[in-house]
This record gives structure tokens, C-alpha cells and sequence, in this order.
């Protein structure tokens, strides 16, 4: 494959912007052009190849370079290419899509909103939870409670709903009334020698302390993602998510379930919140929805949250919200192809099938120097890196262990998710066996030359 030019690398240097990136080494380091996939692999303009193992931004589900639907987005593009659905119009794919979403929802649903991002579904689902409460004729309900180093999304709102400090530093957010309770990471959290149960009783007690001493009349939601992905990949220790919702029971508390990441089969069932035994009265969905190949969320709320709707719409006229591509025809027919795939290659069956060879072989990495722990469920997991096993201790950031590791994996041609002191895992989910162990030796050759650095220096 012939290279780009090097005029390429200046222009983009010269005028993109790349989001979570330090600006200043970008523009003086210069980007890592992709120019084609092909499966879980992706190769840049020298034609190297990579191994993905973080599915891009956890979403290409499918892999990358999925002819099916390239031609069905060619296919709608000349039917028709745009149209929306504000008011009293619609779409042929938008109404089939929504059907679609109901009928495999985690727990019943009622209506499904539209929009282009995790972040902008989100978002759409802090206003429904404030237009709920004032139909409810409790405009007080107003607080919105995260948790700390979680991820729900850029926008202003979802960044304040978000726990993690950079999304927050010097920019005025969060904004007033967005709270977060604590991070459920037992490996890197637990105290004097607590169970996993008894970490969790303590991560439930900490949330209603929050809410007590908030005042329950004042909070509105509770937002939280089955695994944590930007967080680290957290999975919820034993007993977590029974006891934090029996909390939000108690307070009368809606409940939100971020799937933007979890969604579509990636912890073994169709959704986290399946896995987990989630009951949220909103779910929001993106990346898998469409594997990634058209930007496309959905927010699905319950019948209790959609009276509460139409209560607050017969009184102010209308529900003004929405976006401009939301249940855009040709975003909406993809992802509703992409979920015949799912359907044809029985996603959730493949998933547990290769999920004891993830979970062996990344669990076998935790014999290396490196690693303190993996926890891992279905094709999503997590390493977490150390100085130190038996005290926990990870690296300071000065020494960047983690940079290195990264480094040394695009040598040995693996493309990792990094964050904090945290190996982030979530490979398209057509990986097979074969692969995933292909995966694990790129990391091993990554790791060992990453160990032999840090005691060199």
C-alpha cells in the first residue's frame, strides 16, 4: 500500500482538532492515519495491521469495513435520503427501528426518542427526567446523582452527570445540582479486607447518606452504565447493583441505565442491564446500535416516565425538544439491519461462547509483574496495572507506565484503551477464540518489553 503524504499529516495538523487528546503533542507529533479495516483488524497508511481490541470507541461491534451495510445506507440514500421526524411526520425505518428496540428491551418499555450520540441521549434524558417531576408537580426533584469516574457523555449536561475530573477542570461544569456518589471498584476501593458484598453495602450506604443529607425531595435520577466503560471497564462487584437500587426504591428515585457501551450483546446478554438484573425506568442506547457505522442513539423510557410526559406536554402545548437528524431514515435503517445481524449470528450466543477464552486468557496475564488484576464478563474487561500486588500500588503517573504499554502494543501491533492505571478491553464481538488468543500474546510481548523499560530505568 502506498503511504500518504506527509502534506496530509500537515494539514491535518494545520486544522483538525482531536478530541481527548493533549492539543499541543498533537499538532507537534502528528496523527495515526487509518485508511481501511477489515474484521477486528484496521491498518494505517503504511499498511500496518492492528489488532482493535477496544472496538475504535467500544462500537464497532461488527468489525470494520461490513459491506451489508454500506449497501444499506446506499440503498436508503436514494430512497430517501433525509427527512425527520418532528411533529406529525415519520419514516419507514425510524417506526420499524423504534418496534424493534421495544420488543427486545431489558425490561418493558414504553416509546423510544431518537438522537445521533450516547451523549446527546443522555442529555435528552436529564430534560425528561426534570420535565417528568415538574408533571408530577415536583419541580424541587431537581438533583441528578452520577458516580464518581463515570462516563455518560460530552455535552454540557452529560459531562456534569459524568464523575471524571478532566471532563469537569476549569470549565464550569458540573453544573449546580449534579452529584456524585462513590466508584465501585473493589480491587482499587475496598477497605481492610471487606467481601465484595460488604464493599457493595458500603457503596449503597454512602449513596443514601448522599441522598439524606441532599434531602430525597430534592433528587431527581440516578444514572449509572452495568459497566463502568470510561471508568476503567469497571465490572460492579457481587451484589452492587441489588442494593443500590433497593436505595433508589426506597426514595422513589428514576433510575437511568447508560448502555451506550453495554448494550448489543457485549456482557453476554442483549443488554447489561439483563446481565446485572437492572430495572431502570429510562435505558439510553448508541455505538453497537448501529455497530458503529452511522451515528445513532436512542433513549427508550417506561409508562410511567411517558405519562408523565404527555401530562407536561397537554400543559405547556408540546415537548420541545428534539434534534434536526433524529430517526434520520438512512442512521435508522442500519441500525436496524445491524440488528438482523445480531439476530442471524446469534450475537449473545457468540459472545458466551468465546467469553471463557477472554476471561482465561486475559485472567493468565495477572501471573505477569505488571498486572494487579482482570475482571472481565462477556467481551468486556479490564487489567489493572501496579507497582506493587500485594500493597495495590500503582505507578505514579510521572514514571507513564501505562504510555509505555500503549506504545509497545502499536509496535506489536495492538490497539489498546488506556485509563488511568486500567488495560481496557471491549474487541468487536465477532472476535473468535483463535483471535482473542492473538490478542493475549501481542499484550504479553507488549507488557514484557514495557517491565524491562521501567526496571532498565
Amino acid at each position: 500500500m502506498t503511504q500518504l503524504p506527509n502534506s496530509l499529516r500537515a494539514l491535518d495538523q494545520a486544522s483538525l482538532i482531536h478530541p481527548q487528546s493533549n492539543l499541543r503533542t498533537r499538532l507537534e507529533e502528528g496523527p495515526t492515519i487509518m485508511t481501511r479495516g477489515n474484521g477486528i483488524f484496521v491498518y494505517d497508511d503504511a499498511g500496518k495491521e492492528y489488532l482493535e481490541a477496544a472496538a475504535g470507541l467500544w462500537c464497532a461491534s461488527l468489525g470494520f469495513g461490513v459491506e451489508r451495510l454500506a449497501k444499506v445506507a446506499y440503498d436508503q440514500m436514494c430512497k430517501v435520503g433525509y427527512y425527520h421526524i418532528y411533529r406529525d411526520t415519520s419514516n419507514e425505518t425510524a417506526i420499524e427501528l423504534a418496534a424493534k428496540l421495544l420488543e427486545i428491551a431489558p425490561v418493558p418499555m414504553s416509546k423510544v426518542f431518537f438522537q445521533c450520540s450516547g451523549s446527546e441521549a443522555n442529555d435528552t434524558a436529564v430534560k425528561i427526567v426534570w420535565y417528568y417531576w415538574h408533571a408530577m408537580g415536583k419541580p424541587e426533584r431537581k438533583k441528578i446523582i452520577g458516580r464518581l469516574h463515570a462516563y455518560h457523555g460530552s455535552t454540557c449536561a452529560a459531562s456534569s452527570i459524568s464523575g471524571k475530573p478532566d471532563m469537569h477542570f476549569e470549565s464550569g461544569l458540573p453544573f449546580n445540582g449534579f452529584l456524585h456518589t462513590e466508584y465501585p471498584n473493589y480491587y482499587r476501593c475496598q477497605q481492610g479486607g471487606e467481601s465484595e458484598e460488604e464493599f457493595s453495602s458500603r457503596m449503597a450506604a454512602s449513596l443514601e447518606q448522599l441522598i439524606l443529607e441532599e434531602g430525597p425531595e430534592t433528587v431527581a435520577a440516578f444514572w449509572a452504565e452495568p459497566v463502568m466503560g470510561a471508568g476503567g471497564a469497571v465490572i460492579p462487584p457481587a451484589g452492587y447493583f441489588e442494593k443500590i437500587q433497593a436505595v433508589l426504591q426506597k426514595y422513589d428515585i428514576l433510575f437511568v441505565a447508560d448502555e451506550v457501551i453495554c448494550g448489543f450483546g457485549r456482557t453476554g446478554n442483549m443488554w447489561g442491564s439483563q446481565t446485572f438484573s437492572l430495572k431502570p425506568d429510562m435505558v439510553s442506547c448508541a455505538k453497537a446500535l448501529s455497530a458503529g457505522l452511522q451515528p445513532i442513539s436512542a433513549l427508550m423510557l417506561n409508562e410511567r416516565v411517558f405519562q408523565g410526559l404527555m401530562t407536561q406536554s397537554d400543559k405547556v402545548g408540546h415537548l420541545a425538544h428534539g434534534y434536526t437528524y433524529a430517526g434520520h431514515p438512512v442512521t435508522t435503517a442500519v441500525a436496524l439491519e445491524t440488528l438482523k445481524i445480531y439476530d442471524e449470528m446469534d450475537v449473545v450466543g457468540h459472545v458466551r461462547n468465546v467469553e471463557p477464552t477472554f476471561v482465561a486468557e486475559m485472567t493468565a496475564l495477572e501471573d505477569h509483574p505488571l498486572i494487579g488484576e482482570f475482571r472481565g464478563i462477556g467481551l468486556i474487561g479490564a487489567l489493572e496495572v501496579v507497582k506493587d500486588k500485594t500493597a495495590r500500588e500503582p505507578y505514579p503517573s510521572e514514571t507513564n507506565v501505562i504510555g509505555l504499554i500503549g506504545a509497545n502494543a502499536r509496535k506489536h501491533g495492538l490497539i489498546l484503551r488506556l485509563i488511568g492505571n486500567r488495560i481496557a478491553f471491549s474487541p468487536p464481538q465477532i472476535i473468535s477464540s483463535a483471535e482473542i488468543s492473538e490478542m493475549a500474546k501481542r499484550l504479553k510481548l507488549a507488557l514484557d518489553d514495557t517491565y524491562t523499560q521501567v526496571r532498565v530505568n
